[in-house]
């Protein structure tokens, strides 16, 4: 499978503001996982052999006693209905959902069911980890469409399913956000500098020292006495307010696919690598510069394509440079592993 990617030099701007909201998370406003155990019923004869999966049979039994159904007599000769299955049903539970409020559920099998197509969610209380019961799941499970008409290159799993707006929401999580006396701030891409420019903005916009940064995760911000009892409408003033993010220097790579993502601040010092027919040089004397063969033919010698760049080359330089040599993909992934080895790349490679 030939492999092609496109590298282009993006320009970046050096006001590349993002709200505070956009990249951080307020203590205590998440989702809450939920999970729960039921029957589906109404399975085209793709349900749980109740000889091999003595759960399902169990809770089948269980379910026909707290519906009247006498089943004394009962036993696994006597059932052996293929219609139905044991599944595991979880759900996330969004912030300050109230009761009432609707949540969509996932649905998968325990046993040896083949598909869940077609099959009917039973009541099924859903729990959080403390045990006690915040939503019911119940309805037509779903098991999707193929993104392709191709069906050999996209099916869906027919053992795992979902319920859009399955469930209803019993009780809510008790969270009074306004009696907080502080409210503390998670970063999504934890980092020192970013830490320090969030609670610097923060102090500025509040004229004292409200913020603290207190590890690269965390900002604490106290709420001023004005906004007591109305914590809502701090945390509003508060998300809005704009800042730039510092980020490090890493390189992200799926050899899968052949993606490469270069992060702004990439640098490489002096260094030269030779593959193929190409020559990368990083040097501290010549200015950015590219020679290329006169002439369309491929090369015979290695090293007569040659691009030679400054020293502390940035993430647009070395793109500029590796597209004029037309360099691919495969390459540039060798290439970079091969310069941060030898110490010449300020960045951190992640290969996926």
């Amino acid at each position: 499978m030939v492999i092609s990617l496109l590298i282009t030099a993006p320009i970046y701007d050096a006001d590349a503001y993002s709200r505070i909201k956009d990249i951080v998370y307020f203590e205590g406003v998440r989702e809450n996982a939920l999970v729960g155990y039921g029957l589906v019923v109404g399975l085209n004869g793709t349900g749980d052999n109740l000889r091999n999966s003595a759960f399902t049979q169990n809770t089948l039994i269980n379910h026909l006693n707290k519906m009247g159904v006498t089943t004394t007599n009962l036993n696994a000769n006597n059932l052996n209905t293929r219609n139905v299955a044991a599944v595991m049903v979880t759900a996330s539970l969004p912030a300050f959902a109230h009761p009432g409020n609707l949540m969509s559920v996932q649905v998968s099998t325990m046993g040896d069911s083949k598909s869940l197509k077609g099959g009917n969610l039973l009541a099924t209380p859903l729990v959080g980890a403390d045990g006690q019961v915040y939503g019911i799941a119940q309805g037509i499970i779903s098991i999707g469409n193929p993104a392709t008409s191709d069906q050999t290159k996209s099916k869906p799993t027919p053992t795992s399913g979902y319920i859009g707006n399955g469930a209803v929401v019993e009780q809510s999580v008790g969270f009074d956000m306004n009696s907080l006396d502080e409210v503390k701030l998670a970063l999504k891409n934890p980092d020192i500098t970013t830490a320090r420019i969030v609670a610097t903005a923060i102090n500025s916009q509040l004229r004292d020292e409200f913020a603290q940064a207190k590890d690269p995760g965390t900002v604490v911000i106290r709420v001023p006495l004005e906004y007591k009892n109305n914590v809502v409408g701090f945390l509003a003033e508060i998300e809005a307010l704009s800042v730039v993010p510092d980020i490090v220097a890493k390189i992200v790579i799926d050899e899968a696919t052949g993606t490469v993502v270069i992060g702004e601040n990439v640098r490489i010092s002096n260094v030269a690598v030779s593959q193929g027919n190409l020559v990368l040089k990083v040097s501290d004397t010549e200015k950015l510069q590219f020679f290329l063969d006169d002439n369309n033919e491929e090369p015979s010698i290695p090293g007569t394509k040659i691009a030679s760049l400054e020293s502390n080359a940035t993430l647009n330089d070395l793109i500029q440079g590796l597209n004029t040599l037309g360099v691919q993909p495969q390459d540039l992934i060798a290439i970079l592993k091969t310069i941060q080895q030898s110490g010449a790349l300020q960045a951190t490679i992640e290969v996926k």
